[in-house]
């Protein structure tokens, strides 16, 4: 259970990172509100799983999370550029990621 409120947790650190970018400086309110509201869900996410499993297998699997998914989300919806060697870097992200949940169990 634990590695799933991990997964969920990165999700949310995807989510808030689209909110910031959407909310322009913090001047647009329901993407202030949608940041605020993920980025403390996405750390409590975290912390409940520093209880079960080591600080750095966690914290990269959640910041890896994260990167892949922002970066997949400018991709698609903000038209950021999408380039094979971009794609592999991301590729290996996710396979770092897979690799600690392996090795972890």
């Amino acid at each position: 259970m634990v590695w799933v409120i991990l997964i969920v947790a990165g999700l949310l650190e995807t989510v808030w990172a689209a909110a910031l970018e959407a909310s322009a400086r913090f001047t647009r309110l329901w993407p202030t509100v949608l940041f605020v509201v993920a980025l403390a869900l996405s750390m409590w996410g975290l912390a409940h799983a520093l209880h079960s499993l080591p600080l750095g297998t966690a914290y990269a699997v959640w910041t890896g999370i994260g990167a892949v998914g922002a970066a997949v989300y400018g991709m698609v919806f903000l038209h950021d550029p999408v380039t094979a060697a971009r794609l592999f870097c991301l590729l290996l992200i996710v396979a770092g990621v897979v690799g600690l949940r392996v090795i972890t169990g």
